[in-house]
């Protein structure tokens, strides 16, 4: 790749484009940080920032980069969940979804997750090798988010698939026609809408439960209550950021490990580094490659005049990775401080509201496969990307590692139970 590279080299929407994007990221920061690219689509052309101090200074500003018409730059992607608002709309729905999301509701998790992750390394531990994606990490986000949503464990199948899908991945990867990803989508989305439906009916004729979607139903908050379109938005929003995101920061972290093995060395003699090296890996990956913002007035930055109405992405993965926010920004160091990436969306009303659970999730992970695997390496340096313009992750990953007697009352050939991947 070049290290300059033309304007012709930068296509913000293509979903190849993020496949290894920093050499053209670095060019822009240093060249064209506020980055105009025209004609993109039927609604024209958008702006893209790269550096971290203008990334948070927009989410930080709502009220000038606004996400009411829609966090994604793509025609006809608005959908009415709380990603897709500004405040007071946003507040609203964000203060009812957060009763699912508190403190204590998120350490309950806690335990359940050893046990989890305990239990996906037991079907692997005698084989030696395994695909980390398939047999271990596309699982354990899933199996939470399930449990939050009160999904049947036999269902979550279903529902990986429905969440692959609806983000161009599984199936539709290979769908070449863009439109006709798009509606592949869309018809996935509504199966979805049709299930969670039904989950939403059950819920309303038991007694309130912990699941997340009979807390949606019931809960109150000054006299409001969500509606049926509402919770089952907000449920879509929760399944899919729940889900992909995190899986994807897991093999993408594990790969960052296995590509420096003096940085995998130093958490296996000091685990409790591993919160630390959690938050370099959401750095270091940053899944989501950007989100969208709409100008409520036309402002001026690094020189250039941005107008109303005009459409700007935070590119995200180009703020993680700015010289000007972080020393040695190449460097992937598992024992970083401070390390104030913009992974989960900046700092302002958009941070990610399962911020908490996923940075559990990864902790909990990467502490079990390190105690149990600590020789774990690659077995292919064969590493597909999902080829995609808003969460990019590691579609397969073959490893391997000293096979091993699974641990006492275990045994390696059982499938796991319901607590991970269910029927």
């Amino acid at each position: 790749m070049a290290s300059h590279p033309t304007r012709g080299d930068i296509h913000l929407l293509d979903r190849f484009f993020y496949q290894d994007p920093h050499e053209r990221f670095r060019w822009m920061r240093d060249h064209a940080p506020a980055y105009f690219e025209p004609d993109v689509d039927e609604l024209g052309g958008l702006w893209g920032l790269t550096r971290h101090a203008d990334i948070m200074h927009a989410s930080k500003h709502p009220e000038i980069f606004s996400s009411g018409k829609s966090s994604r730059p793509e025609p006809g992607s608005w959908i009415p969940s709380m990603i897709n608002l500004d405040d007071p709309l946003h507040k609203r729905r964000r203060n009812l979804v957060n009763r699912g999301f508190t403190v204590r509701r998120v350490a309950d998790h806690e335990v359940k997750l050893r046990a989890l992750c305990d239990e996906l390394i037991d079907a692997v531990f005698e084989r030696g090798e395994c695909d980390f994606v398939a047999d271990i990490a596309r699982w354990v986000p899933m199996a939470v988010i399930g449990d939050m949503l009160g999904v049947a464990p036999e269902d979550r199948g279903m529902l990986l698939r429905w969440s692959d899908e609806m983000l161009g991945g599984g199936e539709v990867a290979a769908i070449g026609d863009a439109q006709e990803r798009r509606e592949r989508s869309i018809a996935i989305v509504d199966e979805y809408m049709r299930y969670a439906q039904a989950v939403l009916a059950d819920r309303r004729t038991r007694a309130p439960t912990d699941d997340l979607m009979s807390i949606l139903v019931h809960s109150e908050l000054d006299g409001d209550r969500l509606t049926e379109e509402e919770i089952l938005q907000e449920s879509l929003l929760i399944l899919i950021g729940g889900d992909e995101t995190t899986r994807h920061v897991m093999t993408g972290g594990l790969r960052a490990l296995l590509e420096h093995p003096d940085q995998k060395r130093v958490l296996i003699e000091n685990p409790s580094l591993i919160p630390t090296a959690v938050e370099e890996m959401l750095r270091w990956v940053s899944p989501i490659q950007n989100m969208n913002r709409t100008l409520t007035r036309d402002v001026e930055l690094h020189g250039e005049k941005l107008h109303e109405g005009e459409r700007v992405l935070l590119l995200y993965p180009s703020g993680n990775r700015d010289e000007r926010a972080f020393p040695e920004p190449d460097r992937f160091d598992v024992a970083r401080t401070p390390n104030d990436h913009v992974a989960f969306g900046g700092f302002g009303t958009h941070f990610c509201l399962g911020a908490s659970l996923a940075r559990l999730e990864l902790c909990v992970l990467f502490e079990r496969v390190l105690a149990r695997l600590p020789d774990i390496e690659l077995a292919s340096g064969d590493l597909p990307l999902r080829p995609s313009s808003f969460i990019v992750g590691i579609e397969k990953m073959p490893v391997r590692f000293t096979p091993q007697a699974p641990r006492s009352g275990t045994r390696s050939e059982a499938k796991p139970s319901e607590v991970s991947k269910g029927g």
